[in-house]
């Protein structure tokens, strides 16, 4: 039997007077791959950080045996580290203006560095573009050690858990078999409360049915029938009152049945997404958007120069590139802010017509921790309550979730509200910098929905190849200090030297390849063998690396 490497004990945490779980009793042992999912709000990153040794529960005890290292979701590690990791994972020194991706991997090196028997990761693929999911995957392959993860990344999940701990409702239910088995299993689960829940409520039915028509005999034989003679009157008074007390024996025997009946609780029903958001001010014009960009630096770096892109009036543009190439100073730029060290000259021109949403990295900002979920995503939504309600059930908020102040919320329950306060209001283009951070896979999915039923124009940047592949219509590639638009299967570069031309359209084909890859991995088809296109996927990857540098 593998050497037990972690045991948790009776774990209670709690916010104010809000419970977050209590966890009777795990036990992990050496070499297991688990994945931690849940609902926002749930308490995994909580969880994970008491397991770690970085909080400290309300209750109980944990135990560890060996070496342990966390991954952050957030934060700057300190400086140092394995020298190794940190060049494998390009870990930039800390200074101002890392990009969130850059933050990732300097946090990854860091992990690896400590030579971890357990390690603990909470979002690792936060932020990171492709080359950088390539080398985090293939360390979490090649480690040997218990591992323990937190991702909305299902290839990840897919790919590297044996093992699934669901948290809900403030316990741990065990998976044993990976993520697919996982959403089987849980998918029956919920087929299985639903029926017993049907059959509950039909039983209660028929019994009170059964009750109300003995009350209605009872009350019939009351009454003596007229012109009944005094002898006769009280023999079917007699009669009456024994018939009475057999049918009020019987009716107690369906009331204590009634009462004992085990109750079942109705399954949470899943919303369907039936709404067309951001088309109430639509953009006549076909170009919501047109930038020219003549120089955008950072840093003393030059990003991007003499080039630029538009925005069709209804598409779906991801903004996608390298850790570091530039993406949310470029959406920082078309929103007229800036941070230091970096600039930006050219003209950027939004139609007259457009009325513009953000959602930064630090969306945080846009709410008001006071008020509850359902006074800031109504403070200036044109919508009637109805359908904010529908938006913050399809965004996986339960119903008493609407009156929370935002203050006691998690990470991943702040960004849905600013998401759904976003989406309610009077827009018709979204400006989205990485929307799917924190986000549980549950609701990733329904964002993708509403997203790709969106009325207006959208321009995002996301890492989530799965979700850039559900929702945009078209890209725009941050490459060699120049933008790339592809859409329709084509690409057009600005400034392109004739040399290079072959080879970036090889880049795209592989590009687009490890989409299908991607894809396909996350939603195997009828056929498909996942061993077979993970290995494919790792095999274009390097492809693809090898290319870009010899494009460079």
């Amino acid at each position: 039997m593998n050497k037990l490497i972690l045991e948790a004990r009776n774990i209670r945490k709690g916010y104010g007077d809000r419970e977050l779980f209590f966890i009777d009793s795990l036990t992990v042992y050496d070499g297991e791959r688990i994945g931690i999912t849940g609902q926002n709000g749930a308490g995994k990153s909580t969880l994970i950080r008491i397991l770690a040794g970085e909080d400290e529960p309300d209750e109980g005890t944990v135990r560890r045996f060996g070496e342990t290292a966390l991954i952050r979701q957030q934060g700057i590690p300190e400086e140092g580290g394995d020298g190794i990791y940190r060049s494998l994972f390009h870990a930039q020194e800390n200074r101002e203006g890392l990009s969130g991706g850059e933050q990732t991997r300097s946090r990854i090196a860091a992990a690896f560095s400590a030579h971890p028997r357990l390690l603990l990761a909470d979002e690792p693929s936060t932020d990171l573009d492709v080359e950088g999911l390539k080398t985090l995957r293939e360390q979490l392959e090649s480690f040997r050690g218990t591992m323990i993860l937190i991702s909305h990344d299902r290839t990840l999940l897919r790919q590297f858990c044996t093992r699934i701990w669901w948290l809900e409702g403030g316990k741990i239910m065990d998976f044993p078999g990976g993520y697919d088995a996982f959403t089987e299993e849980r998918q029956r689960r919920r087929e299985r409360e639903q029926f017993e829940y049907d059959q509950y409520r039909t039983e209660q039915k028929r019994l009170k049915e059964s009750a109300q028509r003995m009350a209605e005999r009872a009350s019939a034989i009351k009454k003596a029938p007229s012109r009944m003679g005094n002898s006769e009157a009280r023999l079917h008074k007699r009669e009456a009152t024994d018939a009475i007390l057999q049918i009020s024996h019987a009716k107690r025997t369906l009331q204590n049945r009634m009462e004992k009946m085990e109750k079942k609780e109705k399954p949470a029903p899943l919303p369907e997404i039936r709404m067309k958001l951001g088309v109430s001010s639509p953009v006549g014009a076909k170009t919501a958007l047109e930038v020219r960009c003549e120089q955008m630096t950072a840093g003393g770096r030059i990003l991007l120069e003499n080039t630029g892109f538009a925005l069709p009036t209804g598409s779906r543009t991801a903004l996608t590139g390298e850790n570091g190439c530039g993406k949310t100073t470029l959406l920082m730029a078309l929103a007229g802010a800036s941070s230091g060290g970096t600039s930006f000259s050219g003209s950027i021109r939004f139609n007259p017509q457009v009325k513009t949403g953000w959602f930064d990295q630090h969306h945080e900002r846009t709410l008001r921790e006071d008020c509850s979920v359902l006074e800031n995503i109504m403070e200036d939504s044109p919508h009637p309550q109805t359908l904010a309600r529908t938006v913050l059930s399809c965004l996986g908020f339960a119903r008493e979730d609407a009156f929370k102040p935002v203050s006691v919320l998690s990470g991943g329950e702040k960004a849905k509200t600013a998401m759904a306060k976003l989406l309610l209001q009077d827009l018709n283009l979204l400006v989205l910098d990485e929307p799917t951070n924190h986000l549980d896979l549950f609701t990733l999915e329904a964002l993708e929905e509403l997203l790709a039923g969106y009325g207006g124009t959208v321009l995002f940047v996301s890492h989530d190849e799965t979700f850039v592949q559900k929702v945009s219509t078209r890209r725009v590639r941050f490459e060699d200090r120049k933008l790339i638009t592809e859409e329709d299967g084509t690409a057009r570069k600005e400034d392109v030297p004739a040399e290079k031309t072959d080879r970036s359209l090889q880049i795209m084909t592989l590009e687009m390849r490890l989409a299908d890859l991607s894809a396909r991995l996350a939603k195997p088809r009828k056929g498909d063998h996942p061993e077979e296109l993970n290995a494919q996927y790792l095999q274009l990857a390097e492809e693809l690396r090898i290319m870009k540098q010899q494009n460079g």
